[in-house]
């Protein structure tokens, strides 16, 4: 069974790197912006969750409710304030991307600062549903699964807002063509201020669920950026499917690579990976070229 075991614990990490990449597939996919500053907001939603928990004995779960409309307004005020400037300056998408770039890069130090003077350099945890459960003779930590699990449901949720509902296929419409999206209707400026919004409130709700069962701190963000840009790219930018299988795979190639050769080759794998998915499909698994 011990290959049970390395396949689900793979399947449990891919579920929630798909769940932390989605958030900046939207960012990057529909707003254009290369948010360097994303994995700090994903341990600001661990540490929301650990402060829940730690003061008040509030489940992580009940804790989703609280951190994502929470941070869907922040980033809604971030985008608005910080990058609306950007983007009305901006002559091409080349430009709001390099100038989104340097922005999020101070951003990042701003909110990682914030986070060290309040919390400090410690790592923390809690200890939530850490029982193990017995899944066709493989054991796994129920923390881990129920994670895994809400993961994979908010990521199916998030597909079938953006395919069935009119506000998905708008943000779909300004995502694949923002020139022509104003044709139809569409203020792309609105909808590109939902998408990070949404976004903002998609990787507070991985912090949390992360939270269930790593320990963290305040200056591991930039591991989670890193994760979430393979996936986005590797899956296809602004691909919420692409997202999801890839994050799937990466979470796999790890597991693997940990049990049969070294843990310490899990990120020359990442990138190995990574690149040669590239080579071969260079828009992503389920990217399309630009015409």
């Amino acid at each position: 069974m011990f290959l049970v075991d390395v396949i689900l614990s793979g399947l449990i990490l891919g579920g929630i790197y798909a769940l932390v990449a989605m958030g900046l597939s939207l960012q990057y996919g529909v707003a254009r912006i290369m948010n360097l500053a994303y994995g700090e907001f994903t341990i600001a939603g661990s540490f929301a969750a650990y402060l829940l928990f730690s003061a008040s004995g509030l489940s992580p779960i009940l804790a989703l409710a609280v951190a994502m409309p929470l941070s869907f307004a922040l980033n809604w005020f971030i985008y608005r304030l910080l990058m609306t400037p950007l983007v009305r300056r901006a002559k091409s998408p080349g430009a709001l991307e390099v100038d989104s770039i340097l922005a999020t890069f101070g951003l990042l130090f701003v909110v990682q600062g914030i986070m060290l003077v309040v919390f400090g350099g410690s790592y923390v945890s809690y200890s939530y549903l850490a029982v193990p459960v017995d899944i066709i003779g493989s054991t796994v930590a129920l923390n881990r699964l129920l994670a895994a699990g809400i993961a994979v449901a908010i990521a199916l949720g998030l597909t079938l807002f953006l395919m069935r509902t009119r506000i998905g296929t708008a943000v779909r419409a300004v995502s694949v063509n923002p020139a022509a999206a104003p044709l139809v209707g569409i203020d792309t400026t609105t909808y590109a201020a939902f998408a990070f919004a949404l976004g903002g409130a998609l990787v507070a709700g991985s912090g949390v669920l992360v939270s269930m069962f790593l320990t963290f701190n305040a200056a591991m963000g930039v591991v989670f950026t890193m994760k979430a840009l393979i996936v986005v790219i590797m899956g296809g930018v602004g691909n919420i499917f692409g997202a999801l299988v890839a994050g799937l795979i990466l979470g796999l190639a790890e597991a693997l690579t940990a049990a049969f050769l070294d843990s310490g080759l899990t990120l020359a794998v990442n990138f190995a990976l990574f690149l040669g998915i590239l080579l071969v499909k260079p828009t992503g698994l389920f990217g399309k070229a630009a015409r």
